[in-house]
């Protein structure tokens, strides 16, 4: 089993978001580097809270989007 876990960056917060809705996780940290671990340790948790399926995999996908100066 593997789990997608989407990251994005919330500019005007300052944060990096991550969030499945199946789990369901949704955390957040300045650092994506801390949300990652953050993820890690939470996402096991999550799945024996929830009775799911154990991961065997987790996977990111991360999105940042920045505005071109003109």
């Amino acid at each position: 089993m593997e789990y997608v876990i989407r990251i994005s960056r919330d500019n005007e917060a300052g944060v990096w978001i991550a969030v499945n809705d199946y789990i369901p996780l949704a955390l957040e940290s300045e650092s994506l580097d801390n949300l990652i671990e953050r993820v890690r340790v939470a996402v096991p948790e999550l799945l024996e809270l929830n009775n799911l399926p154990l991961a065997r995999y987790i996977s990111f996908f991360a999105e940042m989007r920045e505005e071109v100066a003109a």
